[in-house]
């Protein structure tokens, strides 16, 4: 005996050996296709009498379900060695039972010292596996029209609120409640403007380029009578960020520029306001600047409004600074934030200047 052969027959008795011992369907076939051997799991899974199964063919196995040309002939190329049976999958069909999906692999063995040809046999059983994909896709569905709805509802109540301030302010008489009314107003707007661009996306990272030009547009068309007179725009460069942190800069956003466009141009001034933003590997600074009247002098002891609060609370959700300097003309507030966790990645270095 050689040591070629004597190779040959190992991994023969080899490959009957795991096949008898094996918790895996297993099969041992011969050139004809015939079975030599079968693990007791294969006999189990699939109902067919150990004791009879040796010497049938494949395609006489059970009930004749296993009688596919398709797979028979897999089978005769892989018993003449020109291929092998990779992830082949088939539906198993038999009379009065449900229809079962299996995942088939065959490869050819060497020769023994009889000159046999093997074939090794294996099959997966992926029903379990695609029922379970079908109804996790089914779920999946299900909650996006159930997410499509919620967003569908929420824009309505907002509108609703929107015009239940709206018509509350018309009526009052006191110009400071006017005032108040005008701005939760506002607020609500922004924030249905906010809320219909995130859901419009349905993404987990949003570029922020569009985002900003798009808010800033929204708050424009609500607040600005005379588009001439001031002029709203956006310059940013190509940063995405996670869908919550861009909810927290916009609204940052909202309210530093309903503020601008309350205090910095009384009198039917004309002016413009700039929102820029620009990161830096996880670095990234927003400032918001009108070229206004300024900031308010010394003796202006005003205590810090509403709009103030909220954009405080934000900066520090984000783990960033917020702090006001005279532009000289006008006002710049720069909201920065510095060694960020990875939240924000930047596309590109250029920046677009975009009028809105």
């Amino acid at each position: 005996m050689t040591a070629s052969t004597s190779h040959a027959d190992l991994s023969v008795d080899l490959a009957l050996a795991v096949i008898l011992t094996s918790d895996a369907p297993l099969l041992l076939l011969n050139s004809d296709l015939a079975v030599v051997a079968a693990s007791r799991s294969f006999c189990r899974a699939f109902r067919i009498d150990p004791i009879t199964i040796t010497g049938l063919k494949v395609s006489a196995l059970g009930s004749g379900e296993w009688d596919i040309p398709q797979l028979e002939s897999l089978l005769q190329v892989t018993a003449s060695g020109a291929a092998a049976v990779e992830d082949y999958e088939m539906d198993l069909r038999r009379p009065g039972q449900p229809i079962r999906k299996l995942l088939v692999n065959a490869h050819r063995l060497e020769q023994g010292s009889e000159g046999r040809t093997l074939v090794l046999l294996s099959v997966s059983d992926q029903t379990e596996a695609r029922a379970r994909d079908a109804h996790n896709e089914d779920l999946m569905r299900d909650k996006a029209t159930l997410m499509a709805e919620l967003q569908h509802r929420v824009a309505n109540s907002l509108q609703i609120i929107a015009s239940v301030l709206m018509q509350s302010a018309k009526r009052v008489q006191i110009d400071e409640t006017r005032t108040h009314l005008y701005d939760a107003h506002n607020r609500v707007m922004s924030v249905a403007a906010l809320q219909s661009q995130l859901s419009a996306a349905q993404v987990e990272d949003v570029e922020l380029r569009p985002y900003f030009t798009n808010l800033c547009r929204s708050i424009g068309s609500s607040m600005i009578r005379d588009r001439d007179s001031v002029i709203l725009e956006a310059v940013v460069d190509g940063s995405v960020v996670k869908a919550e942190v861009s909810l927290n800069l916009g609204l940052i956003v909202t309210e530093l520029v309903i503020n601008a466009l309350k205090h910095a141009f009384p009198g039917q001034r004309s002016g413009r306001i700039t929102l820029d933003f620009r990161s830096k590997g996880e670095d990234w600074t927003m400032t918001v600047t009108d070229d206004g009247i300024g900031m308010p002098g010394a003796e202006a002891d005003a205590k810090p409004g509403l709009g103030t609060s909220i954009v405080k609370a934000l900066t520090t959700q984000l783990d960033a600074t917020v702090g006001t300097t005279d532009a000289g003309p006008g006002t710049i507030v720069t909201v920065r934030h510095l060694a960020a966790d990875g939240a924000f990645r930047t596309a590109g270095a250029a920046a677009a200047k975009e009028a809105v």
